[in-house]
């Protein structure tokens, strides 16, 4: 009965994988193996010591020695964790912490050995047997679980060859990237069953990996032969697995695989990963910010504690896109509270359940108020005493701006003037103000009113204890209001896409990139600078268009239309971020640069202020465009007359 070598293995095998099988594994039942261990390894370094002969004498020495070094060798499995460790996922990280157990135990035998006179031989383990039995002992230990781990993998080996028409049904992937994410996505796939994917094989530009294994999955060529291996293995879905991809690869990837064609996805960036977002098993469909994403961002985290850990931070605009995430940023840094100011009560209703329920130890304090309401801020500032600002409250539609320029000047204007003077009157550490590119050479009201902003902010510097700051950016990725949005909805409604112009050009950034070189700036800054982030390269709307329009499974003019409907009023084809005279430099951080351009004094800054805030309340739009040029040379914005003409033109 069961003659067959083959049954006879697997039968042996079942057994085995049954006496180590997790479920029946108690704590107890793993302590006692671990015992059992300890206790054959000292008596065979015993036997090896002396050629397996000895006397009485040598015997009752084991006996006697054996007694506490197996409970020396015990007790440091426990101090280190080694207990504890799940024996199916045992892995090379974890062998340090066996070397570890292994130290610790084998120093209080050395030490008897040394310092324990000759009247107490029997307790005096010789050197050898110190060295041979904590290398037996503690390899054992290690052994047993590498073998659990072994046959746990042989038998889910097993159950996927022995159930062919479940694997028939999952979809067979190649994995782009035998590195180190690539790893641990294969691991992840392969130790959950009821995964839909079936890893066929790895695909890498690094040539010295071919015909290797990787998790017992081959390597199998590089991205150029993706559309032979795609047909000769019958391949489903392809995932990119590379630690934070650039930008370029992953458009260079998704190009191959839309001309096989094959579907593509990405496991998510390391930095997703690191802060929770996402687990591995979440590998997710390529998004528009992957093919916009560049290398992450890497702060200097001292100092961004050393101004935000236990210190109060006002963040104005804070249900916003941009002010919401510098309230997560900062939540990282552990501040004394956090002060959300927000005129939107659902915005701010939003952001505060999310900060509640992300980080429930911190302080957090919800205020409904607008900036510009100088009794109410200044209540807030006499009441929370915030050591940091970080002004992202504005008005930044730019067609809309132009429909509105009174309410640009009241909002991004003059209550960045209040807001900003009441910090510096309550002695706050650092006011940080965040402006955009359209403020450089401006052809928008919106545009315009940030300029003045900075100049507003610039001139205050020196005049208080604050130090006072600007940080210029250009687009965020999937901000309120901004085209990425715009373009899923209108691909969701099918069509058409629209574009202003076939040649404009952006810069973008993401969110939390943005957010976190702000942090950064509002560190390193002295005051009156104006801090301008590096972008990358821009990027041209119509190309964003397309890869929206494919990454949402339609062809670009196939499917779904581009129809150009011309510029808006005060925009710009291409952005800006850097000012005539400007003389841009470096800073310490790759990322930040200073625009350091002589800043107005602030006389000449109230002066025009006050007959900004005149004309803002008298609704004189037209003059208050005239007055913006004139107060900015640099400024081109346009007339209402021009303005109503371009609306004409663009409705027409």
């Amino acid at each position: 009965m069961h003659s067959h070598p083959a049954v006879r293995e697997r039968l042996f095998l079942e057994r085995v994988f049954l006496l180590l099988d997790a479920r029946s594994l108690t704590s107890g039942l793993q302590t006692a193996i671990d015992i059992l261990v300890l206790i054959f390894a000292f008596e065979f370094a015993y036997l090896l010591r002396f050629d397996f002969e000895f006397g009485d004498q040598p015997f009752k020495d084991m006996l006697h020695q054996g007694c506490y070094v197996v409970v020396l060798q015990a007790v440091a499995l426990q101090m280190t964790g080694v207990s504890s460790f799940i024996w199916r996922y045992i892995g090379l990280m974890e062998i340090k912490t066996f070397l570890k157990a292994a130290l610790i135990s084998s120093l209080p035998a050395l030490a008897l050995r040394l310092w324990l006179p000759e009247t107490f031989q029997t307790w005096r383990v010789p050197f050898s047997i110190i060295v041979i039995d904590t290398g037996l002992a503690f390899g054992g230990v290690l052994a047993v679980r590498v073998l659990r781990r072994a046959l746990y993998e042989h038998d889910d080996a097993r159950q996927r060859t022995e159930a062919p028409s479940q694997s028939r049904g999952r979809k067979r992937t190649l994995l782009i990237g035998a590195g180190r994410v690539g790893m641990m996505a294969a691991r992840e796939i392969r130790n959950h069953s009821s995964h839909e994917l079936e890893i066929k094989g790895f695909v890498d530009d690094d040539r010295n990996l071919h015909k290797s294994m990787a998790q017992g999955v081959p390597v199998m060529g590089t991205t150029a032969d993706l559309p032979r291996l795609v047909a000769e293995h019958d391949i489903d879905l392809v995932i990119i697995s590379i630690a934070e991809v650039s930008r370029r690869e992953v458009k260079r990837i998704t190009s191959i695989c839309d001309a096989i064609p094959v579907p593509v996805k990405i496991v998510p960036a390391m930095s997703e990963l690191l802060e929770g977002k996402v687990n591995f098993s979440r590998i997710r469909d390529l998004q528009i910010e992957d093919l916009l994403g560049r290398a992450p961002v890497h702060l200097d985290q001292e100092e961004i504690q050393r101004l935000v850990t236990d210190r109060a931070v006002l963040v104005s605009g804070a249900g916003g896109s941009i002010g919401s995430e510098l309230t997560r940023q900062i939540a990282r840094f552990k501040p004394s509270v956090i002060l959300l100011v927000e005129r939107a009560e659902f915005a701010l209703f939003n952001i505060e359940r999310e900060l509640r329920e992300a980080w429930p130890e911190l302080s957090i304090v919800p205020l409904i108020a607008d900036v510009g309401d100088e009794p109410r801020m200044r209540s807030i500032f006499a009441t929370y005493a915030p050591a940091m600002v970080l002004h992202a409250a504005a008005h930044k539609h730019v067609p809309m701006m132009e429909s509105n320029p009174t309410e640009a000047v009241k909002n991004n204007i003059l209550a960045t003037r209040t807001l900003a003077r009441l910090a510096g009157e309550a002695k706050v550490g650092v006011f940080v103000m965040i402006s955009t590119d359209k403020a450089v050479r401006p052809r928008s009201v919106m545009g315009a009113s940030k300029r003045m902003a900075e100049l507003v902010v610039q001139s205050l510097n020196g005049h208080y204890d604050t130090r006072f700051l600007v940080v210029r950016f250009g687009n965020v990725i999937g901000s309120a209001g901004s085209v990425i949005p715009l373009f899923r909805e209108q691909i969701g409604k099918g069509g058409p896409v629209t574009v202003t112009h076939p040649d404009m050009l952006r810069y973008f950034m993401t969110i939390p990139e943005a957010s976190q070189l702000v942090l950064q700036a509002a560190a390193i800054g002295e005051g009156s600078e104006i801090f301008i982030l590096d972008m990358g390269e821009p990027v041209k709307i119509l190309d964003l268009a397309k890869d929206t329009i494919r990454l949402s499974g339609f062809k670009p003019n196939e499917d779904i239309d581009i129809v150009f409907t011309g510029l808006r009023p005060g925009e710009k084809l291409f952005e800006e971020l850097e000012t005539k005279g400007e003389n841009i430099s470096k800073t310490k951080h790759p990322k930040i640069f200073i625009g350091r351009i002589a800043p107005s004094t602030r006389e000449k800054v109230d002066e025009d202020l006050e007959q900004l805030s005149v004309l803002a309340q008298h609704e004189r739009h037209d003059q208050i465009r005239v007055l913006l040029n004139a107060i900015l040379p640099e400024a081109q914005v346009s007339t209402d007359a021009e303005a109503h003409s371009a609306r004409r033109l663009q409705t027409a």
